[in-house]
């Protein structure tokens, strides 16, 4: 038997008895007597050496394969610190989109209405308007103000209460701390203007309630502020004056109305009117603090 015959023998052997240790059992084998033998530094005849098989990992793997199991331990432990302050922040951003989803909703809710008041057809009024005015403000308003219908230059814009009494109207609001941009939302009952600004008909006012009643389901204001006869008559279902109107607690569709003068009837009349209207924008006030 040659040396390199013997090598192999001697590795089958060793293989084979660490195996049978592993599995827990003894060899029975006896190993024979050989010379003794380095197989890593003696040379063979042939000159060449025998490469040492290894049984198991040197230490530069070993350090290799710890430092990858230590740094994914790491990533763990650190992904499960992480995990309590993430999702307080999921469910943060969770709510913001949420809020901001329902403002969405709301505006485009109202968005609807508009582009179905500006085809609208139902009534004789549509055919000489220029402009319908759906109304305009914040989607989250403090008060909600309807006046009766669209004026001249309400329907040269398609904006209500614009001009003199838009700008008294601006007036009443900022005395009472109210922005008109950001604390209210002002409508009509009337979305397209009478002829010669007379007082709608019946079945105009019941042609077009449906919508103003959409937008107040929509805005869920805390109050509500009519201004003039007309529009305090339908939203409090009073056929009397509104001298009498004004003053009492009345309710539409459970939001508090309060009603009083328009402001182009002060503007033409202050002596008469000043005093009372600023009455009811004090009531107004104690209604929405």
């Amino acid at each position: 038997m040659n040396r390199s015959r013997e090598l192999e023998t001697y590795w089958k052997i060793l293989e084979e008895a660490h195996s049978l240790l592993r599995n827990g059992e003894k060899s029975s084998r006896r190993m024979p007597h050989f010379k003794e033998v380095n197989p890593i530094s003696e040379e063979l005849p042939n000159k060449e050496k025998v490469q040492e098989k290894k049984l198991t990992p040197d230490k530069e793997t070993f350090e290799d394969n710890f430092s990858h199991t230590a740094e994914a331990d790491a990533e763990a432990e650190a992904d499960a610190e992480e995990a309590p302050v993430a999702g307080a922040e999921a469910e943060a951003e969770a709510e913001a989109e949420a809020g901001t989803e329902a403002e969405a909703e709301a505006a485009d809710s109202l968005e609807m209405i508009r582009r179905e008041i500006f085809s609208c057809k139902k009534c004789r009024l549509h055919e000489g308007r220029k402009h319908p005015v759906p109304g305009e403000g914040s989607v989250n308003p403090k008060v909600l103000i309807i006046g009766e219908a669209p004026g001249a230059q309400e329907d040269a814009e398609g904006l209500p209460f614009v001009g003199r009494s838009g700008k008294y109207l601006d007036k009443w609001l900022q005395a009472i701390g109210l922005s008109r941009e950001e604390d209210v939302f002002i409508g009509n009952i009337i979305k397209c203007r009478p002829p010669k600004n007379r007082d709608p008909f019946p079945d105009e006012q019941q042609i077009c309630m449906p919508y103003l009643k959409r937008q107040i389901a929509l805005l869920k204001p805390h109050a509500i502020l009519c201004l003039g006869r007309i529009a305090a008559q339908i939203i409090t279902k009073q056929e009397i004056s509104l001298g009498k109107i004004r003053g009492n607690q009345y309710q539409f569709e459970g939001i508090p109305v309060v009603s009083t003068y328009h402001p182009s009837a002060v503007l033409r009349y202050p002596e008469n009117f000043r005093r009372p209207v600023w009455e009811d924008l004090q009531r107004l006030q104690r209604l929405i603090k």
